[in-house]
């Protein structure tokens, strides 16, 4: 991926933290960011080829019948189960974080002073499983 932007759905109800997050995100890395308030917009836009997708595990601030974050997971896995789906949630339980984990999530963050640190070492650890693929792949061409 070089001098690729890497983009990147952030989807979350809650308008101030996914402004900040979007903030965060910009200044910090060279990225492509598209930010939906609700799963079905997200959904919509699946055909502009995220690379991760940061995912609020509620969403339903704004429309008590919208789809939740693992509603939007589950769709989101339809439509490309190699779309890697980071949930993002205040609930700090761990039977929330292994039920996302169950729903093929690559991983879980909880919302707090640290999310977006631990969000940056997760997108980097996804870049490098995705460039060692390639060079698997690659690799296992040559033999």
């Amino acid at each position: 991926m070089k001098n690729e932007k890497i983009k990147l759905f952030l989807v979350d109800d809650d308008a101030v933290f996914l402004k900040s997050l979007e903030i965060e995100f910009l200044q910090h890395a060279d990225f492509i960011i598209e930010t939906f308030a609700t799963g079905e917009l997200c959904m919509e836009s699946l055909s502009h080829s995220p690379d991760v997708i940061i995912l609020d595990y509620q969403l339903d601030g704004i429309n008590k019948n919208a789809m939740n974050g693992m509603q939007t997971l589950d769709k989101i896995k339809l439509y490309n189960p190699d779309i890697p789906v980071v949930m993002l949630s205040s609930q700090d339980k761990i039977d929330v974080a292994i039920n996302c984990m169950h729903h093929r999530a690559f991983d879980y963050v909880v919302k707090s002073e640290t999310a977006f640190v631990r969000l940056q070492k997760i997108i980097t650890t996804i870049f490098r499983y995705k460039k060692m693929e390639k060079e698997l792949k690659w690799y296992m061409s040559k033999m």
